[in-house]
C-alpha cells in the first residue's frame, strides 16, 4: 500500500494543512481565525433564504472562500478527493469563536461544497442540503437520526438516479453527546475487498429502495460493485435499503455487511463541532458508533452531496 504524503508539504497562506494521525489517507485543513473573520463579510451578503432559492448565490460565497486562498484551496480540494491514495479532507474552523454559528456553518459547507462540484437536489428536506437532529428519542424510519443505534459503514447516494460522486458531512451542533465517533473503511484497507469485489453476486443488479422519509417514490437497479477506469473497486452500497431477489443476493449481503462491519481497519475518530468531512464516495464507505444513552442528547448534522463539475 503506497500512501502519498504529498499534502503535508502543501501551504497555503491562512490555512494549516496536516495529514491526520488517525489515517494518513485523510488531510486536514484547519482555517485560522483570521481568514474566518474575513469570510464573516461577504457571507453576510446572502441569508439562507437566498442561497435556497437563487442557486448562483452559492458560487458566490465559494469564490469569496477560494479568494481569500489565492484560489490554491480549490485546487487543493479537488486532488485530495480525486486521488485514490486519500480521497478525503477534513476541513474546519482552527478555533469555534462566538462568531460562528449554525448559519455560519451552513454557508461554509456551502462554499466547500461548490469548489469541488454540483450538489444534488436532497429529496429528504427538498433543497440542495439537509440538516437533521440526532436526539434521545426517535421514531424516524431509518438508522440516521438513531442514537442509540450503530450506524454500519456504507456509501451515500445508493438509491436515487442522480450521480453521488462526493458527500460532504458537517457537525453544526453537539451537547451531551458520549460515544457517536465517526466510522470510515477505505476500500483498499479493507481486507475482504478483493474476495468480494471478485464475487460474481456483487456484479449482478440489485433492487435499492428508500423508507418514505426519503421522498423517493422510485427504485433504482444497480450492482454493489463497479470497476474504475483502472479496474480498481468502487461500491455502492448501504444496508437498509437494498432488496435482494433470491437467497443468493440475500447471502452475499450478509457476508458483504459482516466483513465490513469487522474490518480491524476500521477508522474511528470523534470529530469537533464546525467540522466537515469531504469524501469520496466510490471508495469511502462511513458510518456511525452508537452514542451512550442520555435524555439530553442534542446533535445536529448538515449532509450535502453531488457530483465533479
Amino acid at each position: 500500500m503506497m500512501i502519498n504524503y504529498q499534502y503535508n508539504k502543501n501551504k497555503i497562506e491562512g490555512f494549516e494543512i496536516y495529514l491526520n494521525n488517525v489515517s494518513k489517507r485523510i488531510v486536514n485543513i484547519d482555517i485560522n481565525e483570521e481568514l474566518v473573520n474575513k469570510l464573516i463579510f461577504p457571507f453576510n451578503k446572502f441569508d439562507l433564504t437566498a442561497l435556497d432559492y437563487k442557486p448562483f448565490t452559492r458560487f458566490t460565497i465559494a469564490k469569496s472562500l477560494d479568494e481569500l486562498s489565492n484560489n490554491k484551496l480549490s485546487i487543493l480540494m479537488n486532488k485530495i478527493i480525486k486521488d485514490r491514495n486519500t480521497g478525503c479532507f477534513i476541513i474546519k474552523p482552527k478555533n469555534m469563536t462566538s462568531k460562528i454559528d449554525d448559519i455560519f456553518l451552513v454557508k461554509l459547507s456551502t462554499a466547500i461544497a461548490h469548489l469541488i462540484g454540483k450538489p444534488n437536489h436532497d429529496a429528504m428536506a427538498g433543497k440542495y442540503y439537509a440538516r437533521f437532529h440526532v436526539k434521545h428519542t426517535d421514531k424516524s424510519d431509518s438508522y440516521l437520526r438513531k442514537a442509540y443505534i450503530n450506524m454500519d459503514l456504507h456509501t451515500d447516494g445508493t438509491y436515487v438516479k442522480e450521480k453521488t460522486d462526493w458527500l460532504l458531512m458537517s457537525k453544526l451542533e453537539e451537547k451531551n453527546a458520549e460515544g457517536g465517533e465517526t466510522a470510515m473503511l477505505h476500500l483498499d484497507d479493507w481486507e475482504h475487498c478483493k474476495e468480494l469485489f471478485n464475487d460474481p453476486v456483487s456484479r449482478e443488479d440489485f433492487v435499492w429502495g428508500s423508507p418514505k422519509s426519503k421522498n423517493i417514490d422510485y427504485k433504482v437497479e444497480h450492482s454493489v460493485f463497479s470497476s474504475d477506469s483502472e479496474g480498481r473497486a468502487q461500491i455502492s452500497y448501504i444496508d437498509q435499503f437494498p432488496e435482494p431477489k433470491n437467497m443468493k443476493q440475500g447471502n452475499f449481503l450478509q457476508k458483504l455487511s459482516d466483513s465490513l462491519e469487522e474490518s480491524s481497519n476500521k477508522i474511528i475518530t470523534k470529530l469537533p463541532v464546525g467540522s466537515s468531512v469531504v469524501a469520496n464516495n466510490y471508495f469511502w464507505l462511513h458510518g456511525r458508533r452508537p452514542f451512550k444513552e442520555n435524555k439530553d442528547l442534542s446533535r445536529e448534522l448538515l449532509r450535502i452531496r453531488g457530483s465533479f463539475f
